[in-house]
């Protein structure tokens, strides 16, 4: 508990100072004093806004990254804000406005697509070929029709060092969604192919911007994001329900 009483303690140095400053200052200003007290950090500061908390701002960093900070950026505070009056976690609800997605600017010609059944429904898949859960999450998506699955290549170098290889292996196969499905649902391994141009690099960089540091991430086409393996019925709900 001890990072939990660090946190108030600065939550409270934080607010009394700002509470002892009597002309606030616009956003636009909170930004450029975070961005000179931390150059030497080289941040990326995305946006700067008012929080519901008075002298408090929200910054949100390169990556969808959200922290507080006073309006002279002298204190940065990591953690949520919660509204206890609402029970609200105003944090988790404002990365999710942020981690919404415009399904209409993927890059669905980089993924490897599959059709089951009419196709009618659909589901973006950031996929990692080594994970664990993502080989779970497509064995749930074999139980399922009716669904187009645009998976598109995001091997987490850190955690599976071989990924990157097998997922251009795949990409380079002459049938691609057969090679993933074999790799994938049948544990088998990926036939030798001679080495192709991929999409890989620019789905990681995709992947940084939009703030997905996991796999498996899925895109629906409402903009929602859903981080992680869930069964087939949860599975099937959630993909009806953001259509």
């Amino acid at each position: 508990m001890r990072w939990k009483n660090s946190l108030l303690v600065a939550a409270l140095v934080l607010l009394t100072a700002c509470n002892n400053n009597m002309q606030a200052k616009t956003p636009e200003q909170v930004k450029a004093a975070l961005e000179e007290s931390y150059k030497e950090h080289n941040l990326k500061v995305q946006s700067v806004k008012k929080s519901p908390v008075k002298g408090l701002y929200e910054v949100v960093f390169d990556g969808n990254e959200i922290y507080y900070v006073d309006e002279n950026a002298a204190y940065l505070i990591e953690g949520s804000l919660i509204d206890l009056k609402a029970k609200k976690n105003l944090t988790a609800d404002r990365l999710k406005d942020l981690h919404k997605v415009n399904f209409a600017d993927l890059p669905l010609q980089d993924a490897i697509v599959e059709v089951r059944g009419s196709g009618k429904n659909k589901v973006v898949v950031f996929n990692d070929i080594d994970c664990p859960f993502c080989r779970r999450l497509e064995a749930e998506f074999a139980k399922m029709t009716d669904l187009t699955i645009y998976t598109l290549l995001m091997p987490v170098d850190g955690l599976h060092p071989q990924a990157r290889a097998r997922s251009q292996q795949v990409w380079c196969s002459k049938d691609r969604t057969g090679a993933w499905l074999t790799v994938m649902r049948e544990n088998k391994p990926i036939p030798q192919v001679e080495p192709c141009d991929t999409p890989i690099e620019r789905t990681l960089q995709l992947a940084h911007k939009l703030g997905f540091t996991g796999t498996p991430t899925l895109v629906f086409p409402n903009g929602k994001v859903q981080a992680g393996y869930a069964p087939a019925a949860a599975l099937q709900e959630a993909i009806a329900k953001n259509q």
